[in-house]
Protein backbone atom coordinates (compact mmCIF):
# COMPACT_ATOMS: atom_id res chain seq x y z
CA UNK A 1 0.00 0.00 0.00
CA UNK A 2 1.20 3.52 -0.95
CA UNK A 3 1.67 5.34 2.27
CA UNK A 4 0.57 8.91 0.11
CA UNK A 5 -2.41 10.30 1.51
CA UNK A 6 -2.77 7.23 3.99
CA UNK A 7 -4.33 8.10 7.88
CA UNK A 8 -2.53 6.59 10.12
CA UNK A 9 -2.60 5.73 13.31
CA UNK A 10 1.18 5.47 15.21
CA UNK A 11 0.97 4.27 18.53
CA UNK A 12 4.07 4.77 21.13
CA UNK A 13 4.47 7.83 18.96
CA UNK A 14 6.09 10.31 21.69
CA UNK A 15 9.31 9.49 21.28
CA UNK A 16 12.39 7.20 19.66
CA UNK A 17 10.92 5.03 16.62
CA UNK A 18 7.20 6.48 17.17
CA UNK A 19 8.07 9.54 16.55
CA UNK A 20 10.42 9.44 13.44
CA UNK A 21 7.39 7.54 11.83
CA UNK A 22 5.17 10.71 12.39
CA UNK A 23 8.09 12.78 10.89
CA UNK A 24 8.75 10.76 8.06
CA UNK A 25 4.74 10.48 7.16
CA UNK A 26 4.42 13.77 7.76
CA UNK A 27 5.38 14.66 4.40
CA UNK A 28 2.93 11.66 3.40
CA UNK A 29 -0.32 11.10 5.29
CA UNK A 30 -3.23 12.88 5.34
CA UNK A 31 -4.04 12.28 8.51
CA UNK A 32 -1.92 11.08 11.62
CA UNK A 33 -3.32 10.25 14.70
CA UNK A 34 -0.68 10.04 17.20
CA UNK A 35 -0.79 7.99 20.38
CA UNK A 36 1.36 7.65 23.69
CA UNK A 37 0.97 8.03 27.30
CA UNK A 38 3.16 11.59 27.73
CA UNK A 39 0.48 14.34 26.17
CA UNK A 40 2.82 16.89 26.42
CA UNK A 41 5.11 15.02 23.79
CA UNK A 42 2.52 14.90 21.58
CA UNK A 43 1.45 18.29 21.63
CA UNK A 44 5.08 19.19 21.04
CA UNK A 45 5.13 17.05 18.15
CA UNK A 46 2.25 17.86 16.92
CA UNK A 47 3.58 21.28 16.64
CA UNK A 48 6.38 20.44 15.15
CA UNK A 49 4.71 18.28 12.08
CA UNK A 50 2.15 20.93 11.53
CA UNK A 51 4.64 23.57 11.07
CA UNK A 52 6.44 22.01 8.79
CA UNK A 53 3.20 20.62 6.85
CA UNK A 54 0.65 23.11 7.63
CA UNK A 55 -2.19 21.03 5.74
CA UNK A 56 -1.51 17.81 7.72
CA UNK A 57 -4.17 17.38 10.17
CA UNK A 58 -2.89 15.53 13.34
CA UNK A 59 -4.82 14.60 15.90
CA UNK A 60 -3.36 12.85 19.19
CA UNK A 61 -4.45 10.78 21.91
CA UNK A 62 -2.85 10.58 25.75
CA UNK A 63 -3.29 6.59 26.17
CA UNK A 64 -1.99 3.90 28.78
CA UNK A 65 -1.87 1.19 26.71
CA UNK A 66 -1.97 -1.10 30.06
CA UNK A 67 -4.92 -0.18 31.11
CA UNK A 68 -7.81 -2.27 29.43
CA UNK A 69 -10.64 0.51 29.64
CA UNK A 70 -8.08 2.72 27.61
CA UNK A 71 -7.63 0.36 24.75
CA UNK A 72 -11.21 0.48 24.44
CA UNK A 73 -11.64 3.94 24.41
CA UNK A 74 -8.82 4.57 22.01
CA UNK A 75 -10.46 2.35 19.98
CA UNK A 76 -13.64 3.92 20.28
CA UNK A 77 -12.45 7.41 19.04
CA UNK A 78 -10.22 5.67 16.68
CA UNK A 79 -13.23 3.76 14.56
CA UNK A 80 -15.34 6.91 14.71
CA UNK A 81 -12.59 8.98 12.71
CA UNK A 82 -13.63 9.71 9.21
CA UNK A 83 -11.88 8.97 6.51
CA UNK A 84 -11.24 5.46 8.31
CA UNK A 85 -7.78 4.39 9.35
CA UNK A 86 -5.79 2.83 6.67
CA UNK A 87 -2.86 2.00 8.57
CA UNK A 88 -1.32 1.26 11.95
CA UNK A 89 1.46 1.21 13.49
CA UNK A 90 1.81 -0.87 16.46
CA UNK A 91 4.75 0.56 17.72
CA UNK A 92 4.30 1.20 21.58
CA UNK A 93 6.68 -1.03 23.42
CA UNK A 94 8.04 -1.55 26.85
CA UNK A 95 11.02 -3.55 28.30
CA UNK A 96 12.64 -4.38 31.20
CA UNK A 97 16.13 -5.33 31.11
CA UNK A 98 17.68 -7.82 34.05
CA UNK A 99 17.02 -11.16 35.99
CA UNK A 100 13.41 -12.40 35.69
CA UNK A 101 13.69 -13.94 39.46
CA UNK A 102 14.30 -10.03 40.57
CA UNK A 103 11.50 -8.53 38.07
CA UNK A 104 8.89 -6.16 39.29
CA UNK A 105 5.35 -8.25 39.03
CA UNK A 106 3.74 -4.87 37.62
CA UNK A 107 5.99 -4.08 35.11
CA UNK A 108 6.11 -7.58 34.05
CA UNK A 109 2.01 -7.51 33.25
CA UNK A 110 2.69 -4.30 32.12
CA UNK A 111 4.78 -5.36 29.46
CA UNK A 112 2.54 -7.95 28.11
CA UNK A 113 -0.19 -6.21 28.22
CA UNK A 114 1.49 -3.05 25.80
CA UNK A 115 3.63 -5.25 23.78
CA UNK A 116 0.91 -8.01 23.04
CA UNK A 117 -2.70 -7.55 24.20
CA UNK A 118 -3.01 -3.60 23.38
CA UNK A 119 -1.37 -4.72 20.02
CA UNK A 120 -3.96 -7.62 19.36
CA UNK A 121 -6.76 -5.76 20.54
CA UNK A 122 -6.38 -2.45 18.57
CA UNK A 123 -5.10 -4.70 15.42
CA UNK A 124 -8.66 -6.79 16.02
CA UNK A 125 -10.26 -3.35 16.48
CA UNK A 126 -9.40 -1.87 13.53
CA UNK A 127 -9.06 -4.56 10.72
CA UNK A 128 -12.59 -4.79 9.65
CA UNK A 129 -13.23 -1.39 8.29
CA UNK A 130 -9.50 -2.28 5.98
CA UNK A 131 -11.09 -5.49 5.22
CA UNK A 132 -14.39 -3.61 3.90
CA UNK A 133 -13.04 -1.06 2.00
CA UNK A 134 -10.08 -3.71 0.99
CA UNK A 135 -7.38 -1.24 0.99
CA UNK A 136 -5.21 -1.00 4.05
CA UNK A 137 -1.86 -1.60 5.97
CA UNK A 138 -0.43 -2.91 9.36
CA UNK A 139 3.09 -2.75 10.42
CA UNK A 140 3.88 -4.04 13.49
CA UNK A 141 7.18 -3.13 15.23
CA UNK A 142 8.76 -5.97 17.21
CA UNK A 143 12.33 -6.83 17.61
CA UNK A 144 15.46 -9.09 16.36
CA UNK A 145 14.89 -9.87 20.12
CA UNK A 146 12.15 -12.03 18.48
CA UNK A 147 14.05 -14.83 17.21
CA UNK A 148 15.52 -15.92 20.25
CA UNK A 149 15.83 -16.23 23.73
CA UNK A 150 17.58 -13.61 25.16
CA UNK A 151 18.59 -14.04 28.89
CA UNK A 152 17.95 -10.90 31.46
CA UNK A 153 15.39 -10.11 28.28
CA UNK A 154 13.05 -12.78 28.36
CA UNK A 155 9.91 -11.64 29.11
CA UNK A 156 10.54 -8.77 26.46
CA UNK A 157 11.90 -11.16 23.91
CA UNK A 158 8.93 -13.48 24.38
CA UNK A 159 6.69 -10.56 23.80
CA UNK A 160 8.25 -9.98 20.71
CA UNK A 161 8.05 -13.69 19.57
CA UNK A 162 4.59 -13.29 20.10
CA UNK A 163 4.19 -10.49 17.68
CA UNK A 164 6.66 -11.71 14.97
CA UNK A 165 4.32 -14.97 14.81
CA UNK A 166 1.17 -13.10 15.52
CA UNK A 167 2.12 -10.94 12.40
CA UNK A 168 2.88 -14.08 9.88
CA UNK A 169 -0.04 -16.16 10.84
CA UNK A 170 -2.45 -12.86 10.32
CA UNK A 171 -0.30 -12.04 6.75
CA UNK A 172 -1.56 -15.54 5.69
CA UNK A 173 -5.24 -15.23 6.73
CA UNK A 174 -5.20 -11.65 4.75
CA UNK A 175 -4.02 -12.96 1.51
CA UNK A 176 -6.27 -11.41 -1.39
CA UNK A 177 -8.10 -9.04 1.33
CA UNK A 178 -6.59 -5.55 -0.01
CA UNK A 179 -4.43 -5.82 3.43
CA UNK A 180 -1.29 -6.05 4.22
CA UNK A 181 1.22 -6.92 7.11
CA UNK A 182 4.47 -6.36 7.42
CA UNK A 183 6.70 -6.81 10.67
CA UNK A 184 9.80 -4.65 11.36
CA UNK A 185 12.17 -6.50 13.71
CA UNK A 186 15.36 -4.15 14.24
CA UNK A 187 18.69 -4.63 16.05
CA UNK A 188 20.03 -1.91 18.44
CA UNK A 189 18.61 1.80 18.00
CA UNK A 190 20.03 4.71 19.79
CA UNK A 191 16.44 5.78 20.93
CA UNK A 192 15.88 5.69 24.71
CA UNK A 193 14.26 2.63 24.87
CA UNK A 194 17.49 1.00 26.75
CA UNK A 195 17.33 4.00 29.64
CA UNK A 196 13.89 3.31 30.12
CA UNK A 197 14.05 -0.55 30.49
CA UNK A 198 17.01 -0.62 32.46
CA UNK A 199 16.25 -0.53 36.10
CA UNK A 200 17.59 1.88 38.96
CA UNK A 201 19.91 -0.43 40.32
CA UNK A 202 21.72 -0.78 36.73
CA UNK A 203 24.51 0.90 35.62
CA UNK A 204 23.99 2.36 32.03
CA UNK A 205 23.72 -0.74 29.48
CA UNK A 206 25.88 -0.81 26.44
CA UNK A 207 23.35 -0.84 23.10
CA UNK A 208 26.12 -2.53 21.29
CA UNK A 209 29.13 -1.73 18.45
CA UNK A 210 28.16 0.59 15.99
CA UNK A 211 28.34 -2.23 13.34
CA UNK A 212 25.09 -3.54 14.62
CA UNK A 213 23.45 -0.51 16.09
CA UNK A 214 21.12 1.38 12.70
CA UNK A 215 20.53 4.97 13.04
CA UNK A 216 16.45 5.56 14.11
CA UNK A 217 15.91 7.67 10.69
CA UNK A 218 17.27 4.33 8.42
CA UNK A 219 14.94 1.53 10.21
CA UNK A 220 12.15 4.16 9.73
CA UNK A 221 12.85 4.66 6.00
CA UNK A 222 13.51 0.60 5.51
CA UNK A 223 10.20 -0.01 7.43
CA UNK A 224 8.00 2.62 5.41
CA UNK A 225 9.53 1.47 2.28
CA UNK A 226 9.20 -2.43 3.00
CA UNK A 227 4.85 -1.62 3.88
CA UNK A 228 4.45 -0.05 0.59
CA UNK A 229 6.37 -3.09 -1.33
CA UNK A 230 4.17 -5.71 1.16
CA UNK A 231 7.30 -6.80 2.45
CA UNK A 232 6.88 -9.66 5.28
CA UNK A 233 9.61 -9.02 7.77
CA UNK A 234 11.50 -5.89 7.89
CA UNK A 235 15.38 -6.00 9.62
CA UNK A 236 17.19 -3.20 8.59
CA UNK A 237 20.62 -3.12 8.14
CA UNK A 238 23.02 -5.61 6.01
CA UNK A 239 25.17 -6.83 9.25
CA UNK A 240 21.85 -7.63 11.34
CA UNK A 241 19.74 -8.78 8.20
CA UNK A 242 22.61 -11.26 8.01
CA UNK A 243 23.08 -12.70 11.15
CA UNK A 244 19.20 -12.85 11.85
CA UNK A 245 19.18 -15.11 8.85
CA UNK A 246 21.92 -17.41 10.50
CA UNK A 247 20.20 -17.75 13.56
CA UNK A 248 17.22 -18.49 12.83
CA UNK A 249 19.21 -21.49 10.67
CA UNK A 250 21.08 -22.23 13.91
CA UNK A 251 19.70 -25.47 16.14
CA UNK A 252 17.95 -24.24 19.23
CA UNK A 253 20.89 -26.30 21.18
CA UNK A 254 23.38 -24.00 19.70
CA UNK A 255 21.30 -21.36 20.82
CA UNK A 256 21.14 -22.35 24.28
CA UNK A 257 24.61 -22.68 24.51
CA UNK A 258 25.13 -19.18 23.20
CA UNK A 259 22.77 -17.85 25.94
CA UNK A 260 24.28 -19.68 29.10
CA UNK A 261 27.55 -17.86 27.63
CA UNK A 262 25.81 -14.80 27.97
CA UNK A 263 23.87 -14.80 30.37
CA UNK A 264 24.46 -13.19 34.20
CA UNK A 265 23.48 -14.65 37.37
CA UNK A 266 19.85 -13.75 39.00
Amino acid sequence: MRTDGCNALITGASAGIGREFARQLGGRAATLMLVARRQARLEELRAELMERQPQLRVEIRPTDLSQHEAVDELLAWATARTPPIDLLINNAGLGDLGAFATADPERVDQMMLVNMVALTRLTRGLLPAMIAQKRGAILNVSSSASFLPIPNFAVYAATKAYVTSFSEALRSELRGTGVAVSVLCPGPVRTEFTAVARRKSQDEAALGPDLVSVPVEKVVADALHGTERNQPIVIPGFVMKFGMFIVRLTPLAVLRLGSRLFAKPA
